[in-house]
């Protein structure tokens, strides 16, 4: 296969090295990806400013394209520019800290793999579910096998895969589960803290913190040592509610 591989870390990131290494072993890869970290952008694109492409070599070899824009803006322009062919599957990862729950809407990572399947292009996000002490090497090595196994499975158009990784040795993860999305709402807050001009500015942390964690869901998967993998889609509508709205009488203009 032809597979580009993109992240939201930025084209230096670790977990990007270990993602490229271990599809290349079997499948032509491209790397086109953020010069720099674009964590939490979302879906976004860029409008109001020109897309910058440079070449990034890795120990004087040709490693891939770094973009000055987006996640979303690195699939759009390697499909649209880049690339010499249309590639087989888009492969965003491997981030460095978990993408689940809420926290799917924020993730460049998760947006990379959504807007190749608003493209037509099968797709997948890998994240490793720590931030410190990160060894990439389990999900690395659960990608490629994953990534071999994705053309044959049946998605419906415009669904990718969201896959999460506990941060453990391969003897001690249980297995693997299928998932959905964890809705409940994070514990955020806020940390207050003071300048040496003595102006005051937050910063949030507690990104991921949850009072309760229900079964079946990504983020209970990952805390209880299981790879977790939800089927995603950018469609938004709420099928259950547009039917009833569509019962009610509505006042004429």
């Amino acid at each position: 296969m032809y597979i580009l591989v993109t992240n939201d870390d930025g084209i230096h990131a670790p977990g990007l090295l270990a993602l490229y290494q271990a599809l290349a072993a079997e499948h032509e890869v491209a790397v086109v990806a953020p010069e720099s970290e674009q964590s939490a952008v979302g879906h976004a694109i860029s409008l109001l400013n020109p897309l910058r492409v440079k070449k990034v070599t890795k120990n004087g070899s040709f490693f891939g394209w770094a973009v000055s824009g987006t996640p979303a803006d690195c699939v759009k322009i390697a499909v649209a520019e880049i690339l010499p062919q249309r590639p087989d599957l888009v492969v965003s990862g491997i981030n460095h800290g978990a993408n689940v729950g809420i926290n799917v809407l924020y993730s460049g990572t998760v947006s990379a793999a959504t807007e190749a399947t608003i493209m037509g292009i099968r797709a997948m996000a890998i994240s490793l579910s720590t931030f410190r002490e990160a060894d990439f090497r389990v999900a690395a090595a659960f990608a490629a096998r994953l990534a071999g196994e994705l053309p044959k499975l049946h998605l419906p158009a415009g669904v990718c895969l969201n896959v999460n990784v506990p941060s453990l040795p391969q003897n001690q993860i249980k297995g693997v589960m299928l998932t959905r999305q964890e809705n409940g709402l994070l514990v955020e807050r806020y940390e207050r803290r003071v300048d040496p001009r003595e102006n005051i500015y937050y910063w949030l942390a507690g990104i991921n913190t949850k009072r309760q964690v229900e079964p079946g869901t990504d983020f209970w998967a990952i805390e209880n040592g299981y790879i977790s993998i939800t089927p995603i889609h950018h469609d938004l509508t709420h099928y259950a509610c547009l039917e009833a709205l569509a019962q009610m009488e509505w006042p004429e203009e």
